[in-house]
């Protein structure tokens, strides 16, 4: 449990440190980029070794239901990555469509896991990612972006199939099947 808990711990903190020590992280200029990148990297190593390794307890399994709506979740979830890279028409609409993305992913996985280590895991990391948006929120003013063409938006929905679709197929590699 102990590295699970510290891997969303690092991750937290290395994102949220632009945040909360903004002098301290302007003060490393460029040079901050990899120190960050090799702690984002550790904690994702510790989040994969820590989930693997802890048997918590069992609350609820993966229903059918709740399958289904992982995978929806999971489909928009995708699209609002590509959304906030192609600054489509969500973009537009949501302030972080990246964040909202990545809380929309943790609560997909929380659904079809009713586990303590998906608990630490996917809440962890769920409470990250509103924290995260809270300070941005508090700390910058937004404009959205001009709109974009819609071969964008064209462009956006097949790469989410496409990623959805590769998602899954690492998912079923690994002996998770996604579609029950």
């Amino acid at each position: 449990m102990l590295l699970l808990v510290l891997g969303v711990l690092l991750w937290a903190g290395a994102h949220l440190f632009k945040r909360l020590a903004p002098g301290a992280r302007a003060a490393m200029g460029d040079k901050g980029r990899g120190p960050i990148a090799l702690a984002l990297l550790a904690s994702v190593i510790l989040m994969i070794l820590g989930y693997r390794m802890y048997d918590g307890t069992f609350y609820w399994g993966p229903a059918p239901a709740l399958k289904g709506i992982n995978n929806l979740l999971m489909l928009v979830s995708v699209y609002l990555f590509a959304a906030a890279g192609m600054k489509t028409r969500a973009a537009r609409v949501l302030r972080h469509p990246q964040l909202t993305g990545f809380a929309l992913w943790c609560v997909a996985h929380l659904l079809p896991n009713g586990d303590t280590p998906s608990f630490i895991l996917w809440g962890g990391l769920l409470v990250w990612a509103l924290l995260e948006m809270a300070l941005i929120n508090r700390a910058e003013s937004w404009t959205p972006p001009a709109p974009a063409p819609a071969k964008k938006e064209i462009m956006a929905i097949v790469g989410t199939v496409v990623v959805f679709g590769v998602i899954a197929g690492v998912h079923i590699m690994l002996g998770y099947n996604p579609f029950g």
